[in-house]
């Protein structure tokens, strides 16, 4: 690749990795006050619960994206999700005007379709234009500028309502994100000039054969869907902090800041595991379930302010490299042609999977059945790092 084209596509990236970080801003910074806002506007606890169901939503419509692009390859497909996908982002500052909790969920619900709908295709341009210069660098950078922000919108937040208390605070927090959500668009609209063709579409084209997804990416996909199984979704480490704090042992304080912890772990390791993917291939992908295996017995086994920021940390590193070497993973086990396609069942089977190892972990931790929990979740990560020992293969 000629140094002219690799500068080209270094920009498209930078474009759509700001572009990440201004919707994070808008929906990370929304998300940290979801269910404070229903409940402000009279809604009952089980609507805060019911916010869940957003992720198995945004979940559903990745495959549902990924699918469309399979079928439909064209620049006018494949840029038209990704558009649709951030404008649906609107959804969060329009909160600051509603009066009624229904209302206010069917907002939150449409900014998750909007994330479900374009994640698939952007996965495959941003894999696309990483290439020349290091896919898992490339995840590793767009999920760095994505963490940072996810904690700044809930700064932003936060300090909003603080200075202005609530329920102004809570309108004009929401108010404020037209800012990022227009520069959010900007990005998007600078990356679709400099790129208005992307190579899934023009290698492509109209072939009338598809290649089918290779036995390595199904054996891929059942591994991350067996480690997402037995790792902790964060409200149930969230409602066991509560516990614990009523308890007198932590503070209830001390909750948000664990997730801002995970979250700054997730951000400083993004960019260290996408180079040492680079270098070693998908042997690193281990890295991943064998960290899982330590959450739980350290969160329960260990216990107190310490097993908790442990945890924290852990959990932190799991997420920063399913986020960052996992996605590049999808791209290097797939040709292009069934790229989004893949993107979407990838997905899909990551969100089905945390959403039932959740529910039924919660069960569990409602039943007092903590070495069960343990022995599950251990069970669980061990299969997911031998089924991802055997499809290990460094890239040539």
């Amino acid at each position: 690749m000629k140094f002219g084209q690799k500068m080209a596509l270094l920009r498209v990236f930078i474009a759509l990795s700001l572009l990440s970080l201004f919707a994070d801003i808008t929906y990370e910074g929304a998300r940290s006050i979801g269910g404070a806002y229903l409940n402000l506007l009279g809604a009952p606890a089980l609507a805060a619960g019911i916010l869940a169901l957003g992720e198995l939503l945004s979940n559903a419509m990745r495959f549902f994206g990924g699918f469309i692009a399979y079928k439909r390859p064209s620049p006018t497909i494949y840029w038209g999700l990704i558009f649709l996908g951030y404008g649906l982002n609107i959804s969060i500052p329009f909160l600051a005007l509603v009066r009624s909790w229904e209302l206010a969920l069917l907002l939150f619900f449409l900014e998750r379709l909007g994330k479900g709908i374009r994640a698939p295709v952007r996965d495959v341009i941003l894999a696309e234009v990483t290439e020349g210069f290091g896919r898992g660098k490339g995840f590793g950078i767009h999920e760095f500028l994505d963490q940072i922000g996810a904690i700044t919108g809930p700064l932003v937040v936060s300090t909003i309502i603080f200075l202005r208390g609530h329920p102004a605070g809570y309108r004009e927090a929401f108010w404020i994100m037209w800012i990022p959500t227009t520069l959010a668009m900007i990005m998007l609209l600078s990356a679709i000039t400099m790129y208005p063709r992307p190579r899934a579409v023009a290698e492509v084209g109209e072939r009338a054969v598809k290649r089918r997804l290779s036995s390595r990416f199904w054996a891929f996909t059942s591994g991350t869907m067996a480690a997402m199984l037995g790792f902790p979704y964060w409200g149930i480490i969230a409602y066991y902090g509560q516990d614990v704090a009523n308890s007198g042992i932590m503070a209830a304080g001390e909750i948000p800041l664990l997730y801002l912890v995970a979250m700054a772990v997730d951000a400083s390791i993004a960019i260290p595991i996408g180079i040492l993917y680079d270098k070693f291939g998908s042997r690193i992908i281990i890295t991943a379930p064998a960290t899982a295996l330590l959450v739980t017995p350290i969160l329960f086994g260990l216990g107190g302010r310490l097993g908790f920021y442990l945890a924290a940390v852990l959990w932190g590193l799991v997420m920063g490299v399913a986020e960052t070497v996992m996605r590049a993973a999808v791209a290097d086990m797939t040709t292009i042609e069934v790229r989004g396609l893949a993107y979407g069942v990838y997905s899909l089977g990551l969100g089905l999977s945390w959403m039932i190892g959740g529910t039924l972990l919660a069960y569990l931790y409602q039943a007092k059945q903590i070495y069960a929990i343990i022995t599950l979740c251990v069970i669980l990560e061990a299969a997911a790092t031998l089924i991802f020992t055997i499809i290990q293969n460094p890239r040539s």
